[in-house]
């Protein structure tokens, strides 16, 4: 009977703190409500100013609302039973993994208003590696807690699975536990 490793289930699926979308959708508000009060205020002989006002509206609606939506959206991270993957990007998709049995330090930063809305950036350290961050997510230490969690549960199947080096060296065969 071979000793298979449980599927990998995912645990959380998540995004940056949506407050980061409040200063973009204020901002389409204010625009939208600027071009409409100012398109269609001047005559037929400046008709040329009105699809102006029309056209910079839409500039500014695209790059103040929609450009920081498109890039909220392409930040993604995944905790799995097996890993962590953070992924982002537009155009070129960026993604990392990191593996629980591998082992690593997770911390938590909080910085500004991020204690109020119970956010913060979670710091993960696997060893040599770069530190990578998990910016501004939400419930951080809660997400703290399931990976130090997920990383004891590795480290104990381990731990279960291989024998005890005091019991190779005394020549003790190895028992299950």
């Amino acid at each position: 009977m071979t000793d298979e490793p449980p599927p990998e289930l995912v645990v959380a699926r998540l995004r940056p703190h949506a407050r980061r979308l409040v200063r973009p959708a204020v901002f389409v508000v204010l625009v939208a409500a600027a071009g409409g009060f100012g398109f269609g205020v001047f005559r037929a002989e400046l008709a040329w100013v009105n699809v102006l006002v029309a056209v910079l509206t839409v500039v500014l609606v695209v790059l103040g609302g929609v450009v920081p939506l498109l890039r909220w959206m392409s930040q993604r991270y995944v905790v799995t039973t097996r890993r962590l993957v953070v992924s982002h990007g537009l155009g070129t998709r960026t993604r990392r993994e990191l593996l629980h049995s591998r082992g690593y330090d997770v911390t938590v930063r909080r910085r500004g208003t991020q204690g109020l809305f119970r956010s913060g950036d979670v710091l993960v350290f696997p060893g040599d590696d770069p530190a990578l961050v998990l910016a501004d997510v939400p419930h951080a230490d809660l997400v703290v807690a399931v990976l130090h969690d997920l990383v004891e549960a590795h480290e104990a199947r381990r731990r279960h699975r291989e024998p005890d080096w005091d019991d190779i060296v005394r020549g003790t065969p190895h028992r299950d536990r």
